[in-house]
């Protein structure tokens, strides 16, 4: 990743600014389905009831603030810290958490969790589409099973009585993983690489809005009040001023990563109007999109703790830039940990080649992963500062494919084309997928470029969410890559969602059709 700005670190001192609210208690629930973050401010946890230290055996997975090995470990790890509920979770083709919560005794008790299929089958607005294509429900709705990842298992930290998460998988009546769920279909790229000897290392930049709260979806979204008590402007890309603004929500953003054990590497204001990126330190691209899936709501929890809103669209305010999800990717090799996309002599690989000419051959057709919604192609525009083409180049951002400045051993390629509005599971699998098709198949790169080639006004992407679907559909590599399942399912939610966007009339069309035609 590219060397950021960071702001200041702050002590324990600073954290004593956050205001700490008498906890409300609740009963024990029942199990209850989980949907999208409730928009209420969270108030601040309760500290749990210590243990006596002669009552506890401080093994290092009791200190952990993150994952443990086994469940009995689960049911040791929570008991110390006096978790009452637990929160089962998964993300949905959207990227929206789904699950359910229960008590902490109940999870650990070998209770078994299930959601309905056609959960992972609407659209981002709640509804069910037609179906078309190869797009088909399951006859019955059954169920899917949640399996637990204990490796994932860390607090709640904004959540007013002591509460635990924990990120599931999803498994069919047989046991079989579901081939059209996010997180299975990121598993099924990583394996393609690890059969071929290879490990993919990842790194991802996620940047968002903070917006003053709107509850009125017909009037544009509107930058915030900062701690100068002025609304706070574009243009302080880089600028610690800029962050100082909100420092308080950034005390918490760092407060609440560190109680779930999430690591930011580095954080900067970027150009729009109280517009940030996080960037995260490179890993494992399954434990990568979990962590991008708890930012996501962390940030909105911090937010809402301030009274504003934290968005990821990608492109809430008119005029203003788009926010991206850049992804930096290598890939090295499983027995000796070795970058491949280095020779022995530090000059670029053979692999390295092909793997950018697996993007720019592949990657037109899966932005449908990448720029998942009408809104994301407002990005996508001339003019601005997202690239709008398949082009690449060293250390050029104007390009979709820009290999950072390194030595041989950081070698990488960093994919400008995502937008944060995309689901991470999905958008880490296109981006690698399309990769790895490049260096199994010897797809060659075109010249790289060293032009501005942003403004020129030639777009060579698809232009819009139905364009997108249909070259998902057409390229037949992804069916084998991602599973039929998994193409079919994502492209009739996709033209289900243009269907109900087409339902919706604009400001544009009211103001020059009304009296024009």
């Amino acid at each position: 990743m590219q060397d950021r700005t960071r702001p200041p670190k702050h002590d324990a001192g600073a954290l004593s600014k956050i205001k700490r609210d008498k906890p409300k208690r609740r009963g024990a629930p029942e199990a209850r389905t989980i949907g999208k973050v409730s928009g209420a401010p969270a108030e601040r946890p309760r500290i749990a009831k210590p243990v006596p230290a002669a009552a506890v055996d401080r093994s290092g997975f009791l200190d952990s603030r993150r994952g443990v090995r086994s469940m009995a470990e689960a049911a040791e790890w929570l008991r110390v810290r006096g978790i009452e509920d637990l929160e089962c979770i998964t993300p949905d083709l959207a990227g929206v958490a789904r699950g359910k919560m229960m008590p902490a005794k109940k999870f650990t008790g070998n209770t078994s969790l299930a959601l309905p299929s056609a959960l992972f089958m609407h659209t981002i607005s709640g509804e069910y589409p037609e179906e078309t294509g190869s797009f088909r429900y399951s006859p019955n709705d059954g169920d899917l099973k949640l399996v637990p990842d204990l490796s994932t298992l860390s607090a709640v930290p904004w959540e007013t009585d002591p509460t635990a998460q924990v990120i599931c998988d999803l498994v069919d009546t047989a046991g079989e993983a579901v081939g059209y769920t996010p997180r299975n279909v990121l598993k099924r790229v990583v394996k393609l690489y690890e059969d071929r000897g290879w490990r993919p290392v990842v790194a991802p930049e996620i940047e968002f809005y903070l917006v003053s709260k709107n509850v009125d979806p017909d009037y544009p979204l509107t930058p915030p009040i900062g701690r100068s008590g002025r609304q706070i402007q574009g243009g302080q890309a880089y600028s610690i001023g800029g962050i100082n603004e909100f420092d308080e929500l950034i005390d918490d953003i760092y407060h609440f990563s560190d109680g779930q054990g999430l690591e930011i590497d580095t954080l900067i204001h970027e150009d729009g109007a109280a517009q940030l990126e996080i960037n995260l330190r490179h890993g494992n691209p399954v434990e990568l999109a979990d962590q991008v899936f708890m930012f996501k709501r962390t940030i909105r929890e911090a937010a809402l703790k301030h009274d504003i809103y934290a968005t990821f669209m990608a492109k809430p305010i008119q005029g203003q830039p788009g926010s991206a999800m850049h992804i930096h990717q290598s890939v090295v090799d499983l027995a000796t940990g070795r970058n491949v996309f280095s020779g022995e002599d530090g000059s670029p690989s053979p692999l390295f080649y092909h793997f950018l000419g697996g993007m720019q051959r592949y990657v037109p057709a899966a932005l449908v992963m990448m720029a998942p919604y009408v809104n994301s192609y407002r990005r996508l525009t001339y003019g601005m500062s997202a690239p709008t083409n398949n082009a690449w180049g060293f250390d050029n951002r104007t390009t979709a494919f820009r290999v950072p400045a390194s030595d041989a051993a950081a070698r990488r390629v960093e994919n400008r084309l995502p937008s944060s509005d995309a689901n991470p599971y999905l958008a880490l699998a296109a981006s690698l997928a399309c990769g790895w098709l490049g260096m199994v198949n010897a797809v060659e790169p075109d010249q790289p470029t060293d032009r501005t080639v942003n403004e020129d006004g030639v777009i060579s992407l698809p232009r819009g969410l139905l364009e997108a679907v249909a070259a998902f559909e057409a390229e037949e590599a992804f069916q084998e890559v991602l599973s039929k399942e998994f193409v079919g399912t994502y492209a009739g939610i996709k033209r289900g969602e243009h269907e109900t966007f087409m339902q919706v009339i604009s400001p544009w069309e009211r103001e020059f059709l009304l009296l024009n035609v």
